[in-house]
């Protein structure tokens, strides 16, 4: 069976909101956008494709997906052909939800269901980045099976968190190292095997 990861990008206060680029995600008023570009490190990178393997799918929310369709193909480069070549799920609450980029399937209804679904029969790792509201949704449901936080030194106070007020977990930490930039590359897992919970 597949695993959901979640890779993020994410300061010490938590902020997951626009790292890449000044005008990412600026929602609230949010001003700090592209905060994580000075840390950037090749070894960070390399654990995010370490964790994936060859075998592996994107899990987006709807407003990630599109940022990164609308960032990508303007840029290029091998990420953009990686990113049309990998399979895509995009979970929407819109049925009727126009998709972009090839190799794109619609998720919608039981979004819980529908995950525990695909991780049974496909055998693949699904990737999630960004998707903050997906996340904590599949969270709410015991859906994700390990955390890769890329987790940068620096304190943003405001902005929009991974991990938002009423999120619970109890994680435990499976592997760690630091960059030369001083991030650090930390791997949580649940501490215990995931269940998936269908109440929620």
């Amino acid at each position: 069976m597949g695993k959901v990861i979640v890779m993020n990008n994410v300061t010490l206060d938590g902020v997951m909101q626009g790292p890449g680029s000044a005008d990412e995600d600026t929602r609230g008023g949010f001003a700090h956008g592209g905060w994580a570009v000075p840390h950037a490190d090749q070894s960070a990178v390399q654990a995010m494709g370490e964790r994936m393997g060859h075998a592996h799918a994107f899990l987006f929310g709807r407003r990630t997906y599109e940022q990164l369709l609308s960032s990508w193909n303007v840029l290029g480069g091998p990420f953009q052909t990686a990113l049309n070549n990998t399979p895509k799920y995009v979970a929407s609450s819109n049925p009727a939800a126009q998709l972009e980029w090839p190799n794109s399937t619609l998720l919608s209804g039981d979004l819980p269901s529908v995950v525990t679904e695909l991780k049974a029969a496909s055998g693949l790792n699904f990737v999630i980045m960004g998707s903050g509201v997906l996340t904590r949704s599949l969270m709410a449901a015991n859906l994700i099976d390990e955390y890769l936080l890329i987790i940068h030194p620096l304190v943003l106070g405001t902005g929009q968190r991974l991990f938002a007020d009423g999120t619970h977990a109890t994680l435990r930490l499976v592997q760690a190292s630091t960059t030369a930039t001083g991030t650090l590359i930390a791997v949580y897992q649940p501490d215990q095997p995931n269940e998936p919970n269908r109440g929620q």
